[in-house]
């Protein structure tokens, strides 16, 4: 398995900021987060891919900006403009090259709460 640091999260009011930091071991391909509400399916969030690509679901477009540092295998992702139907509990990504191929990992999840 794959060991996850992952930090941030919490409760904010509606229009607020948070931000997430995830580090995982390893030759990392792709880092992002995925999210999961209360009743409703896991969903992407934000992917940062090798060369700064970068990926977002339309809903957060303009208000969540991921970020990656290639150097310590860490990334950051800067929500603003917080809304309550953020809320859920974000899991941090990973796609990392093994011996054998790639693999996708997932943390073990950091819940934000946004009250309005």
């Amino acid at each position: 398995q794959v060991q996850f640091t992952e930090s941030g999260g919490g409760l904010v009011q509606a229009g607020g900021s948070l931000r997430l930091s995830c580090a995982v071991p390893g030759t990392v391909i792709t880092i992002g987060w995925d999210r999961q509400a209360p009743g409703k399916q896991r969903e992407m969030v934000a992917r940062a891919f090798t060369r700064r690509r970068t990926n977002y679901a339309d809903s957060v477009k303009g208000r969540f900006t991921i970020s990656r540092d290639n150097a310590k295998n860490t990334a950051w992702l800067q929500m603003d403009n917080l809304k309550p139907e953020d809320t859920a509990v974000y899991y941090c990504y990973a796609r990392i090259d093994g011996n054998v191929g790639y693999h996708d990992y997932w943390g073990q999840g950091t819940q934000v709460t946004v009250s309005s």
